[in-house]
């Protein structure tokens, strides 16, 4: 399972969600990605699952690229406590995802193989998703004016 090596701050406040995806929203390292559309938390064990289907789908070809890391500490208190007492021990941990995030990229294989594997590792997730090319999103890069764009 994935989860931070060690942390400054073990609890975390809930957060917002809003918003669509600053960073990571295009294929940055494989050929193909799975895009979220909606914004959810993703837990470790999903990204796992995930990981789990596209590897046995692709049978020991391609490589698969996992672009989100679940880093932010979900705590929980036990049933039938009473309220109060602090918060609760840490019980797992997620990644915040926005719309627009690529969640994972595959290279080294055709497009159907690629589509039928996040096709699978979309039903192990609580969002929808689609399917991105590499061609299809280019990252936002820098526009460079004639004298090179520097500070003259």
């Amino acid at each position: 399972m994935l989860m931070p090596k060690r942390t400054k701050h073990r609890k975390m406040f809930r957060g917002r969600m809003t918003g669509k995806a600053q960073r990571g929203n295009f294929v940055a390292f494989g050929e193909y990605g799975l895009q979220a559309l909606e914004p959810s938390w993703i837990s470790n064990k999903q990204i796992e699952a995930c990981r789990v289907v596209i590897n046995r789908t692709f049978k020991r070809e391609g490589k698969v690229y996992i672009r989100i890391f679940p880093d932010k500490p979900i705590t929980a208190r036990p049933a039938g406590v009473r309220m109060g007492k602090g918060k609760g021990n840490v019980e797992g941990w997620v990644a915040v995802v926005r719309p627009g995030r690529v969640l994972f990229e595959v290279s080294g294989v055709n497009e159907a193989t690629a589509v039928e594997a996040f096709r699978k590792a979309t039903m192990k997730l609580p969002i929808s998703c689609k399917v991105i090319k590499k061609e299809d999103v280019k990252p936002q890069t820098a526009t460079v004016t004639e004298n090179g764009g520097g500070n003259e």
